[in-house]
């Protein structure tokens, strides 16, 4: 079974095309998340987690959904991280994952996706993010048929400063920089609820027709960018900016 999560699709993407290779079922995470639900699924094929490298780790939230769940059937499990970039020492983090909840970690594969933090980085422009997109499918697929024949991944080099990115610093930014009190709709907002509806936490909701972030956020953009009013602002560090939408992942004929 493919399991995701995502803020602006990127993961949702992957988790999509692996399913469709995979002729696996997928569920996506957020409805657990948000309700606070501990899941409770059964699979007869690995596990294939997918989400997006937060500061050279998956998203916190995401391991506590793994945590409070209950993965049964087989035990093996592949993660897969969709960043913008490097994955840091996020193997090290996923195979510690496992052996806290009794899982046998068989690999975690970076897939290079567009960028999407416009909290502190550039977005893509449409053309662009097509050409990255385009260009991560031929390596899931052949994840896809690594996962099938039930290969264990090749552990990548990541050495000390992967080491020191997915530790320290990704623990300081978890800390420090990780907070929804930069986010505020300017008067473009049309009142829509559309980053309300999108929050994977739940984290947003109306006040007298603007949206009010309530502190439980894991910054994964998906307010921000799928505004369509592009109302939504992080602070100064957003303005200007292009926002980031993954498209729809159209199944192979």
């Amino acid at each position: 079974m493919v399991v995701y999560f995502t803020g602006t699709g990127n993961s949702r993407y992957a988790a999509e095309l692996l399913a469709e290779a995979l002729d696996d079922e997928i569920r996506d995470s957020s409805g657990f998340i948000k309700n606070g639900i501990a899941a409770e699924l059964i699979s007869g094929k690995p596990w294939v987690f997918v989400a997006p490298v937060y500061a050279w780790s998956y998203p916190e939230v995401f391991g506590q959904f793994i945590r409070s769940g209950f993965f049964q059937g087989d035990g093996r499990a592949y993660f897969v991280l969709t960043c913008g970039g490097s994955m840091g020492a996020a193997w090290d983090r996923t195979e510690a994952l496992c052996r806290e909840v009794g899982l046998t970690h068989m690999g975690t594969y970076a897939a290079v996706m567009p960028e999407n933090y416009v909290a502190m980085l550039s977005a893509p422009g449409a053309e662009k993010a097509r050409e990255i997109i385009a260009k991560a499918e031929p390596g899931l697929f052949d994840l896809a048929e690594k996962i099938a024949r039930g290969e264990k991944l090749t552990r990548p080099g990541n050495g000390f400063l992967g080491r020191f990115k997915s530790g320290p610093v990704n623990r300081m930014f978890s800390k420090y920089y990780i907070s929804d009190k930069a986010f505020a709709a300017g008067e473009g907002c049309v009142s829509c609820g559309k980053c309300a509806e999108v929050c994977p936490l739940g984290n947003i909701e109306l006040k007298e027709g603007k949206p009010v972030w309530k502190g439980n956020c894991t910054h994964c953009m998906a307010c921000i960018c799928s505004c369509p009013a592009v109302a939504i602002e992080y602070g100064k560090t957003s303005r200007g900016k292009e926002r980031y939408l993954c498209p729809p992942y159209a199944k192979k004929a």
